[in-house]
C-alpha cells in the first residue's frame, strides 16, 4: 500500500564547510586576485582591520633556509611567533569530514572598513620621484593615452562623409583589432546596416586614409600596400612581391626574383623598403596594460650554503581581529539578530586571518621542496632541470597532489636565474637511453635550441634526424616527431629553411 511515514536515518557523507571552501579559494588565488578579495572583505566585516605593524623593519615574514649539501631531507623551520597561527593544515583530503553548526556558518553582513593599506606597493604611482608641481596632479588624472578607437573616431568626425557614412564608419571601426586590422566581412556590414557594399567599401577606402597609414587594411599585404603608395613605391614589381610574401618567409629568394622580375640587387632594395615598414599599425595605441608580475616567493643564495626562500612581503595582506570594537559592538547588541551578525562575522574574521596564514605557509613549505627538487637547475642552469611531478613533492611534505596544484597555480617565484612561475618547475619526463635514468622535457627542449643556434658557426644544418643521433649519443631516448614538435614550439624553422638562410646571408 502507498502510504506517507515519518523515518529517522543515520548516514555519512562528505560535506565542505563554507570556511573550507573559502580557504580551498584562497590557496589559488593570485597575488593580485587576493588583494582584491582582502579589499572586498574589509568592506564587508566590520570587525576585520589591517595590521598597522606588519611592515616594521626586522619583523619574520616567513623565511625558510634550504640547505642542499647537507640535508636534503631536513625539516623546515617556519615562523610560529604570530598568535593566530593556524593549527591545522589546510591540506585537503577524500576522507575530511566537517559539519558546521548553524553558529559557525557566516552570513553576509555590511559593515566598513576605510583603513588605509600601508605596505602595499602601487606600481601604478611610481615616477621619477619629488613632488608634482601644483595643478599638475589634476592635469593628469584626466589626461590619458587614446586609445586606437578613440583616435580613429575622432579622425572619423573630421571627415566630409554624411551621417549615414559616418554610421558605415562606425560599424568598420569597432570592428579593428589591437594590431590595426579590420577583422570582419564587409557584405555582413552591409547587410545589418541595409546599405549595398559598395558603399561600405566606399567608405572604407575613405578611413584607409587615416593615420596610422596601413590602418583598417583587411591582410598584410594590403596594410603594406597602403604604405607603399603613400610613399609613392608600389609598382608591378612590388606588387609581385606582396602576393608571394610566403616565398620571402622561406627566404626562396630565387623563386621570388623570377615571380617579380628583378635581378638580385633589386630584390635586396625592395626587401629593404618592406623591412622599414610597419606589419602592425595598430600597435602604437594603448591597449589594455600589461600586468607587471610581482613574485610569491624569493629565493637568493645561503652565504652558509644552499638557498633562503622567504615570502615577498608585498604580497602578503596582514588582518587582525579588532577585539576591541568587537567588545564595543557585542555589548551594544541587543537584538539576537544583532547578536548573530556580530557573532557571525567574529567566526569569519577569526577564520579568514587563520587561513591567510596557513596559505602564506602552505606556499613557502611547497617552494622550498621545489627547491630541494631542483637545486641543480638553481646552481648550474636550465640544462639541469630534473624531471618533476606534483605527486613527488606531495609525497614530501605529506599534502594531497590537489593542494600542491592549488598552490602552484599563478603564484610566481623570484631566483637569481630570473622569475618563473611554480609550475614551471614540473616537467614531464624523457627516458634516456640506459632506462634506468630519465631528462626533463625543459632541459632536452633548452639542448634542442643550443644544438641549433651554433649549427652555423659550424657551417652544417641539422635535420631532425641528425638532433635525434646527437641526443641518443647523449644518453637520450627521443622520437623524431618529438624533436619536430619541440624545434615547432620553440618557433625554430626547419632544416631546409635553415640552410637557404645560411646561404643568402
Amino acid at each position: 500500500m502507498i502510504g506517507q511515514r515519518l523515518e529517522i536515518r543515520q548516514g555519512q557523507g562528505l560535506v565542505i564547510t563554507p570556511q573550507l571552501q573559502q580557504a580551498i579559494k584562497l590557496l589559488q588565488l593570485s597575488n593580485q586576485e587576493l588583494e582584491a578579495f582582502v579589499e572586498a572583505e574589509l568592506e564587508r566585516n566590520p570587525l576585520l582591520k589591517r595590521d598597522e605593524e606588519a611592515d616594521i623593519p626586522g619583523e619574520a615574514v616567513g623565511e625558510a633556509s634550504v640547505d642542499i649539501p647537507n640535508d636534503p631531507h631536513a625539516e623546515l623551520s617556519f615562523d610560529e611567533a604570530r598568535p593566530d597561527a593556524a593549527e591545522q593544515a589546510m591540506d585537503t583530503r577524500a576522507d575530511d569530514v566537517y559539519d558546521a553548526s548553524p553558529g559557525e556558518r557566516a552570513t553576509e553582513g555590511a559593515g566598513g572598513g576605510d583603513e588605509a593599506q600601508p605596505g602595499l606597493s602601487d606600481w601604478s604611482r611610481t615616477g621619477k620621484g619629488g613632488p608634482a608641481p601644483e595643478g599638475e596632479g589634476m592635469e593628469r588624472a584626466d589626461s590619458r593615452e587614446l586609445t586606437l578607437w578613440e583616435h580613429l573616431q575622432a579622425q572619423l568626425s573630421g571627415t566630409p562623409l554624411n551621417a549615414a557614412d559616418r554610421a558605415i564608419g562606425l560599424a568598420l571601426i569597432e570592428m579593428v583589432d589591437d594590431h590595426g586590422y579590420l577583422r570582419g566581412d564587409l557584405a555582413e556590414v552591409a547587410d545589418r546596416l541595409g546599405c549595398g557594399i559598395e558603399r561600405v567599401e566606399a567608405v572604407l577606402a575613405v578611413c584607409h586614409g587615416f593615420e596610422p597609414t596601413g590602418i583598417m587594411a583587411r591582410s598584410v599585404p594590403e596594410c603594406l600596400k597602403l604604405q607603399l603608395v603613400e610613399r609613392n613605391r608600389f609598382d608591378p614589381a612590388m606588387a609581385a612581391l606582396l602576393d608571394n610574401l610566403e616565398l620571402l618567409a622561406r627566404h626562396n629568394l630565387s623563386a621570388l626574383r623570377s615571380a617579380c622580375g628583378v635581378d638580385a640587387e633589386d630584390l635586396s632594395e625592395m626587401i629593404s623598403e618592406l623591412k622599414a615598414l610597419t606589419p602592425r599599425p595598430g600597435a602604437g595605441f594603448g591597449g589594455e596594460p600589461a600586468q607587471t608580475v610581482i613574485p610569491d616567493v624569493l629565493v637568493r643564495p645561503d652565504p652558509a650554503g644552499g638557498w633562503r626562500i622567504e615570502l615577498n612581503a608585498d604580497t602578503l595582506p596582514r588582518l587582525l581581529v579588532d577585539k576591541r570594537y568587537h567588545g564595543v559592538v557585542s555589548a551594544g547588541a541587543r537584538s539576537d539578530t544583532e547578536k548573530t551578525f556580530v557573532a557571525d562575522c567574529a567566526a569569519q574574521a577569526n577564520w579568514l586571518v587563520k587561513s591567510l596564514d596557513q596559505r602564506a605557509k602552505t606556499i613557502l613549505k611547497v617552494s622550498s621542496e621545489i627547491i630541494r627538487q631542483q637545486d641543480a637547475f638553481f646552481a648550474f642552469g636550465v640544462e639541469f632541470l630534473r624531471p618533476l611531478n606534483l605527486k613527488t613533492v606531495a609525497d614530501a611534505i605529506g599534502m594531497h597532489e590537489s593542494t600542491v596544484s592549488r598552490v602552484t597555480s599563478n603564484k610566481y617565484m623570484a631566483t637569481p636565474r630570473g622569475v618563473f612561475e611554480l609550475k614551471f618547475f614540473f616537467t614531464s619526463a624523457i627516458q634516456s637511453v640506459d632506462g634506468q635514468s630519465s631528462h626533463s622535457a625543459e632541459a632536452v627542449r633548452h639542448r634542442i635550441k643550443s644544438m641549433i643556434d651554433h649549427e652555423g658557426r659550424d657551417g652544417d644544418v641539422l635535420s631532425d634526424d641528425r638532433i635525434v643521433e646527437l641526443l641518443n649519443q647523449a644518453g637520450i631516448d627521443i622520437a623524431r616527431r618529438t624533436v619536430a614538435k619541440y624545434r615547432e614550439a620553440l618557433r625554430i624553422p626547419s632544416s631546409v629553411e635553415r640552410k637557404r638562410r645560411l646561404k643568402t646571408g
